[in-house]
């Protein structure tokens, strides 16, 4: 398999090359020069196999030739040590991702990515950095995914006063090979630097430098693993029992499974736009998926494309569903690589949910279905509610992507529905203490810091 830049199809690279750099040289995005399928053999078993062998079945064709088959599944066995719960509430499905350490779906990509890059890099002597840009969830996923690693340095950006208590301590409570800086601006800000860097010239040339944002295919390719997944347990009607960290009051109390037989639609909470890009590769490698909806806050800048035609990125604005506060998202450079338009406009609904709905949402759930759900997946579940209101979905298989536990956003949560449920991971997080270096948002302090430390 050959990766190509965004923007220039004629400078291709393998996985490796595609992974460990990050961004490409022109500052495109990697992209799969195909997007293979699966064979009929997995398709037919695909609802019934187990997370890990659905895993090695979707990432090795984009590995082929430079990961074996048998230290891919060590790879696979290391990283997702949890699953994806696929679990009926009221008339739809729930794809809780947060079973991970650090209680999102973020856990999926950075685990792959870390074990990846270590095994790519078996016998370099000088170590890598990785560099990366957090709205909240990605910094402590990636922070987790590579503490430890051999031969690894992380330093996460993340803006200032605009992540969670709980998120902070996740990002910046490590210490060792991760550290932290708290970036006087906005998470567009955080990623703007982190691209700079990057593209730095001067710093590549003293220390070795990628990324772990989803800009980075490493990270994206493992995320259509637990749609597909998904998609095929509930066109199937299967689901699983509750989990230790499913966020229910009464854990017997199951709802019936919502129609099945039907291709799925997934509503998945966007900000970025690599979880939901992720999805799009499941669904062209054949996994069961009709459509999906892009449900953001008031950083609408996808549904108002899909809408206008025009796409403009902005300045975003700041919401309680934090980590989706993006009014630039980089991962759009490889929706339209693979999409035109109207191609986007027949499998994409988009729709937009304002603080105040998700708020409602949170309480109308908790109290009808006694089902904690996080400010994320509340935008996820009010956007399809709206959807179906305009009659834009009618008779369907839905499922609402639960990208993040709502234990991790207890001081949005808790005042409108009262204590949530602490998953064991959670609670050694918040024992941690805060170590992080705040930078003004200027590309000349971050190359300063980073120059420090090589």
């Amino acid at each position: 398999m050959h990766y190509y830049s965004t923007r220039n199809k004629n400078e291709k690279v393998n996985f490796a090359a595609a992974a460990l750099t990050g961004l490409a040289p022109d500052g495109g995005l990697y992209v799969p020069e195909e997007i293979p399928g699966y064979t009929p053999a997995v398709l037919s078993a695909l609802a019934s196999m187990d997370f890990c062998n659905t895993a090695l079945e979707t990432i090795k064709p984009y590995v082929k030739g430079e990961i074996s088959d048998n230290e891919l599944s060590n790879i696979i066995t290391s990283a997702f040590t949890f699953t994806a719960p696929l679990i009926p509430v009221m008339d739809r499905y729930t794809s809780e991702l947060f079973h991970g350490p650090t209680a999102a779906f973020k856990d999926f990509g950075a685990r792959f990515m870390a074990r990846a890059f270590s095994y790519l890099r078996r016998g370099e002597d000088r170590p890598l950095r990785i560099l990366v840009a957090t709205s909240g969830d990605t910094g402590g996923a990636v922070a987790d995914g590579f503490y430890n690693v051999p031969g690894i340095l992380v330093t996460v950006l993340y803006p200032k006063g605009r992540v969670t208590p709980l998120q902070e301590k996740q990002i910046a409570g490590l210490g060792k090979n991760i550290s932290a800086l708290a970036v006087e601006g906005s998470f567009d800000d955080c990623q703007a630097l982190v691209k700079t860097a990057l593209k730095d010239s001067e710093l590549n040339k003293r220390t070795a430098l990628s990324s772990a944002n989803s800009i980075n295919i490493s990270r994206l390719i493992p995320q259509a693993v637990y749609y597909s997944s998904t998609a095929a347990k509930a066109y199937a009607g299967f689901f699983d029992p509750d989990g230790e960290a499913t966020p229910r009051t009464n854990k017997s109390a199951h709802s019936n499974s919502p129609a099945s037989q039907k291709p799925v639609i997934l509503c998945v909470p966007s900000g970025n736009f690599g979880n939901l890009t992720a999805g799009l590769y499941a669904m062209k490698m054949g996994a069961p998926i009709k459509q999906f909806i892009a449900a953001t806050n008031i950083n609408k800048t996808v549904p108002d494309y899909l809408n206008s035609g025009e796409y403009l990125a902005r300045i975003s604005q700041a919401t309680i569903s934090n980590a989706m506060d993006v009014g630039a998202p980089s991962n759009f450079e490889r929706m339209s690589a693979h999409f035109s338009l109207e191609e986007m406009r027949r499998i994409i609904l988009g729709i937009a949910v304002s603080d105040e709905e998700t708020r409602e949402t949170i309480v109308r759930i908790y109290e009808q279905a006694g089902y904690y759900l996080d400010p994320h997946s509340a935008v996820g579940w009010k956007g399809l509610d709206k959807l179906r209101a305009e009659n834009k979905i009618t008779d369907e298989t839905s499922c609402i992507l639960c990208t993040a536990h709502p234990a991790k956003f207890s001081e949005i949560v808790e005042p409108l529905v009262g204590a949530v449920p602490v998953p064991a991971s959670l609670k050694c997080a918040m024992e941690r203490t805060i170590e992080a270096k705040t930078i003004p948002a200027d590309a000349t302090a971050l190359i300063e810091v980073l120059s420090e430390n090589i």
